[in-house]
């Protein structure tokens, strides 16, 4: 039993997803694997437009990214985003293949 928020939930609470590796694709996009080992495909190119992505806009920039506490960082750690934004946006790689 876990609880959360209060409320008390029955089993073991389900670990958090987090990244385990990324290789850069064309286009600003990334296939990352995640620890449960779904491999999914994110698109970058429409989150360049926000200041804190702008950055990235630089392919020497965008192409040094690096897994770190199972996230996605750049910079040193200046610039990341969130494993769960990764997983909710992303497209599993066997759609893409097919697509």
């Amino acid at each position: 039993m876990y609880i959360i928020d209060g409320i008390a939930y029955a089993g073991e609470q389900p670990k958090p997803v987090r990244v385990k590796a990324v290789r850069t694709l064309e286009d600003y996009k990334v296939l990352i694997t995640f620890t449960n080992d779904e491999r999914r495909v994110f698109d970058f190119m429409p989150l360049l437009d926000m200041p804190c992505y702008q950055p990235l806009r630089d392919k020497a920039i965008f192409s040094t990214v690096y897994v770190e506490f199972g996230t996605l960082v750049w910079n040193d750690g200046d610039i990341d985003i969130a494993p769960e934004t990764l997983l909710e946006k992303s497209i599993a790689l066997e759609d893409v293949e097919s697509a």
